[in-house]
Protein backbone atom coordinates (compact mmCIF):
# COMPACT_ATOMS: atom_id res chain seq x y z
CA UNK A 1 0.00 0.00 0.00
CA UNK A 2 2.90 2.35 0.72
CA UNK A 3 5.34 1.15 -1.92
CA UNK A 4 5.19 4.55 -3.59
CA UNK A 5 6.74 6.28 -0.59
CA UNK A 6 10.32 4.91 -0.83
CA UNK A 7 10.28 5.57 -4.59
CA UNK A 8 9.02 9.12 -4.09
CA UNK A 9 11.62 9.77 -1.40
CA UNK A 10 14.40 8.59 -3.68
CA UNK A 11 13.15 10.88 -6.45
CA UNK A 12 12.90 13.87 -4.11
CA UNK A 13 16.44 13.26 -2.84
CA UNK A 14 17.70 13.19 -6.42
CA UNK A 15 15.99 16.50 -7.12
CA UNK A 16 17.46 17.99 -3.94
CA UNK A 17 20.93 16.91 -5.03
CA UNK A 18 20.40 18.36 -8.51
CA UNK A 19 19.17 21.70 -7.13
CA UNK A 20 22.05 21.85 -4.68
CA UNK A 21 24.54 21.19 -7.47
CA UNK A 22 23.06 23.99 -9.58
CA UNK A 23 23.55 26.34 -6.63
CA UNK A 24 27.08 25.13 -5.92
CA UNK A 25 25.98 23.61 -2.62
CA UNK A 26 26.15 20.19 -0.98
CA UNK A 27 23.00 18.08 -0.82
CA UNK A 28 23.92 17.09 2.73
CA UNK A 29 23.45 20.72 3.78
CA UNK A 30 19.71 20.53 3.02
CA UNK A 31 17.35 18.77 5.42
CA UNK A 32 14.28 17.12 3.95
CA UNK A 33 11.25 17.33 6.25
CA UNK A 34 8.56 14.85 5.25
CA UNK A 35 5.22 16.50 6.01
CA UNK A 36 2.93 13.68 7.06
CA UNK A 37 -0.18 15.64 8.05
CA UNK A 38 -3.44 13.69 7.55
CA UNK A 39 -1.50 10.57 6.56
CA UNK A 40 -1.56 7.52 8.88
CA UNK A 41 1.31 6.36 11.05
CA UNK A 42 1.91 3.45 8.67
CA UNK A 43 2.88 5.98 5.99
CA UNK A 44 5.36 7.53 8.42
CA UNK A 45 6.78 4.09 9.18
CA UNK A 46 7.19 3.36 5.46
CA UNK A 47 9.15 6.58 5.04
CA UNK A 48 11.23 5.84 8.13
CA UNK A 49 12.10 2.41 6.78
CA UNK A 50 13.34 4.17 3.64
CA UNK A 51 15.73 6.23 5.75
CA UNK A 52 13.67 9.37 6.40
CA UNK A 53 14.24 10.82 9.89
CA UNK A 54 12.68 14.31 9.90
CA UNK A 55 8.89 14.62 9.85
CA UNK A 56 6.61 17.65 9.98
CA UNK A 57 3.10 18.17 11.30
CA UNK A 58 0.84 21.21 11.17
CA UNK A 59 -1.33 20.53 14.21
CA UNK A 60 -0.18 19.84 17.74
CA UNK A 61 -2.69 17.08 18.45
CA UNK A 62 -1.78 15.10 15.35
CA UNK A 63 1.92 15.55 16.12
CA UNK A 64 1.40 14.26 19.67
CA UNK A 65 -0.40 11.17 18.40
CA UNK A 66 2.23 10.30 15.83
CA UNK A 67 5.12 10.97 18.18
CA UNK A 68 3.61 8.52 20.64
CA UNK A 69 2.92 5.97 17.91
CA UNK A 70 6.48 6.18 16.57
CA UNK A 71 8.30 6.16 19.90
CA UNK A 72 10.15 3.01 18.86
CA UNK A 73 11.87 4.95 16.03
CA UNK A 74 14.52 7.64 16.41
CA UNK A 75 12.59 10.29 14.47
CA UNK A 76 12.81 14.06 14.75
CA UNK A 77 9.51 15.92 14.66
CA UNK A 78 8.97 19.47 13.43
CA UNK A 79 5.85 21.54 14.10
CA UNK A 80 5.46 23.64 10.97
CA UNK A 81 1.91 24.98 11.34
CA UNK A 82 0.61 27.93 13.31
CA UNK A 83 1.02 27.37 17.05
CA UNK A 84 -1.57 28.85 19.40
CA UNK A 85 -0.15 30.13 22.66
CA UNK A 86 -2.35 27.80 24.71
CA UNK A 87 -0.80 24.79 22.98
CA UNK A 88 2.82 25.87 23.35
CA UNK A 89 3.31 23.78 26.49
CA UNK A 90 2.25 20.54 24.82
CA UNK A 91 4.31 21.19 21.71
CA UNK A 92 7.50 22.25 23.47
CA UNK A 93 7.44 19.13 25.61
CA UNK A 94 7.79 16.72 22.69
CA UNK A 95 8.78 18.20 19.31
CA UNK A 96 12.34 18.84 18.26
CA UNK A 97 11.73 22.01 16.28
CA UNK A 98 8.99 24.64 16.03
CA UNK A 99 9.01 26.60 12.76
CA UNK A 100 6.20 29.07 13.43
CA UNK A 101 7.28 31.52 16.12
CA UNK A 102 5.63 34.83 15.25
CA UNK A 103 5.77 36.86 18.46
CA UNK A 104 7.88 37.46 21.55
CA UNK A 105 4.99 36.22 23.68
CA UNK A 106 4.89 32.86 21.91
CA UNK A 107 8.68 32.57 22.08
CA UNK A 108 8.62 33.08 25.84
CA UNK A 109 5.83 30.52 26.28
CA UNK A 110 7.82 27.93 24.33
CA UNK A 111 10.95 28.71 26.32
CA UNK A 112 9.15 28.33 29.65
CA UNK A 113 7.43 25.12 28.57
CA UNK A 114 10.65 23.53 27.33
CA UNK A 115 12.43 24.59 30.51
CA UNK A 116 9.68 23.03 32.62
CA UNK A 117 10.09 19.82 30.61
CA UNK A 118 13.88 19.88 31.14
CA UNK A 119 14.62 19.90 27.44
CA UNK A 120 15.59 22.24 24.63
CA UNK A 121 13.65 22.90 21.46
CA UNK A 122 14.86 24.59 18.29
CA UNK A 123 12.70 27.48 17.08
CA UNK A 124 12.46 29.36 13.81
CA UNK A 125 10.79 32.72 13.29
CA UNK A 126 8.04 32.61 10.68
CA UNK A 127 8.37 35.79 8.63
CA UNK A 128 5.32 37.23 6.85
CA UNK A 129 6.88 39.09 3.96
CA UNK A 130 3.72 39.39 1.85
CA UNK A 131 1.47 40.46 4.76
CA UNK A 132 -1.30 38.11 3.60
CA UNK A 133 -4.47 38.04 5.70
CA UNK A 134 -4.71 34.27 5.30
CA UNK A 135 -1.25 33.50 6.68
CA UNK A 136 0.44 33.85 10.05
CA UNK A 137 3.93 35.13 10.68
CA UNK A 138 5.78 38.11 12.08
CA UNK A 139 6.01 41.26 9.96
CA UNK A 140 9.60 41.78 8.92
CA UNK A 141 9.92 44.87 11.13
CA UNK A 142 9.13 42.72 14.20
CA UNK A 143 11.77 40.11 13.46
CA UNK A 144 14.79 41.91 15.03
CA UNK A 145 12.89 42.27 18.30
CA UNK A 146 12.07 38.56 18.39
CA UNK A 147 15.71 37.76 17.63
CA UNK A 148 16.82 39.95 20.53
CA UNK A 149 14.27 38.33 22.85
CA UNK A 150 15.67 34.91 21.96
CA UNK A 151 19.02 35.92 23.45
CA UNK A 152 17.60 35.55 26.97
CA UNK A 153 15.94 32.19 26.31
CA UNK A 154 17.53 29.18 27.96
CA UNK A 155 15.47 26.30 26.54
CA UNK A 156 14.15 27.69 23.24
CA UNK A 157 17.10 27.83 20.85
CA UNK A 158 16.78 30.15 17.85
CA UNK A 159 18.15 28.49 14.73
CA UNK A 160 16.69 30.39 11.79
CA UNK A 161 13.78 31.78 9.77
CA UNK A 162 10.79 30.23 8.02
CA UNK A 163 8.62 31.42 5.12
CA UNK A 164 5.30 30.57 3.47
CA UNK A 165 5.30 32.59 0.23
CA UNK A 166 2.09 33.54 -1.61
CA UNK A 167 0.59 30.53 -3.37
CA UNK A 168 1.58 30.34 -7.03
CA UNK A 169 1.42 27.58 -9.63
CA UNK A 170 4.72 28.58 -11.20
CA UNK A 171 7.61 27.84 -8.79
CA UNK A 172 9.56 30.72 -10.28
CA UNK A 173 7.00 33.12 -8.84
CA UNK A 174 8.19 32.11 -5.37
CA UNK A 175 11.86 32.81 -6.10
CA UNK A 176 11.75 36.52 -5.17
CA UNK A 177 10.18 35.70 -1.81
CA UNK A 178 12.83 33.09 -1.04
CA UNK A 179 15.51 35.58 -1.99
CA UNK A 180 13.95 38.20 0.28
CA UNK A 181 13.99 35.84 3.26
CA UNK A 182 17.65 35.12 2.63
CA UNK A 183 18.20 38.86 2.49
CA UNK A 184 16.47 39.36 5.84
CA UNK A 185 18.75 36.73 7.35
CA UNK A 186 21.85 38.30 5.84
CA UNK A 187 20.91 41.76 7.14
CA UNK A 188 20.44 40.38 10.65
CA UNK A 189 23.83 38.68 10.53
CA UNK A 190 25.44 41.86 9.19
CA UNK A 191 23.91 43.72 12.14
CA UNK A 192 25.71 41.44 14.58
CA UNK A 193 23.41 38.47 15.14
CA UNK A 194 25.58 35.33 15.34
CA UNK A 195 25.25 33.40 12.07
CA UNK A 196 24.81 30.13 13.95
CA UNK A 197 21.52 31.40 15.37
CA UNK A 198 20.19 32.02 11.86
CA UNK A 199 21.75 29.10 10.06
CA UNK A 200 18.42 27.59 8.96
CA UNK A 201 16.15 28.85 6.21
CA UNK A 202 12.98 26.75 6.18
CA UNK A 203 11.34 27.42 2.84
CA UNK A 204 10.06 25.46 -0.11
CA UNK A 205 7.40 22.76 -0.42
CA UNK A 206 6.48 20.01 -2.88
CA UNK A 207 6.02 22.28 -5.90
CA UNK A 208 8.84 24.78 -5.35
CA UNK A 209 11.51 23.23 -3.12
CA UNK A 210 14.07 23.10 -5.93
CA UNK A 211 13.82 26.87 -6.42
CA UNK A 212 14.01 27.36 -2.65
CA UNK A 213 17.24 25.35 -2.52
CA UNK A 214 18.72 27.45 -5.31
CA UNK A 215 17.89 30.51 -3.18
CA UNK A 216 19.49 29.17 -0.01
CA UNK A 217 16.98 26.91 1.76
CA UNK A 218 18.51 24.60 4.35
CA UNK A 219 15.18 22.91 5.17
CA UNK A 220 12.47 21.97 2.68
CA UNK A 221 9.02 20.83 3.78
CA UNK A 222 7.69 18.22 1.34
CA UNK A 223 4.44 16.34 1.84
CA UNK A 224 2.34 15.56 -1.22
CA UNK A 225 5.32 14.68 -3.41
CA UNK A 226 6.28 12.00 -0.87
CA UNK A 227 3.02 10.68 0.56
CA UNK A 228 0.50 11.55 -2.15
CA UNK A 229 -2.64 13.65 -1.95
CA UNK A 230 -4.02 14.36 1.49
CA UNK A 231 -7.40 13.13 2.69
CA UNK A 232 -8.76 15.97 4.80
CA UNK A 233 -11.36 15.02 7.36
CA UNK A 234 -10.08 11.46 7.66
CA UNK A 235 -8.48 10.27 10.91
CA UNK A 236 -4.69 10.10 10.82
Amino acid sequence: MYQHIPKNLAHIRERIADAAARAGRKADDIRLIAVSKTHPIDAVRAAAEAGQRDFGENKVQEALQKIAQSADNSLRWHLIGHLQSNKARKAAAVVGSIHAVDSIELLHKIDQAARDASRTVDVLIQVDLALEDTKYGAPVDDVPGIVRAAESCTAARLTGLMLLPPLAENPEDARPWFGRLRGVRDQLVDSGVPAERLRELSMGMSHDFAVAIEEGATMVRVGTAIFGERSYGQPA
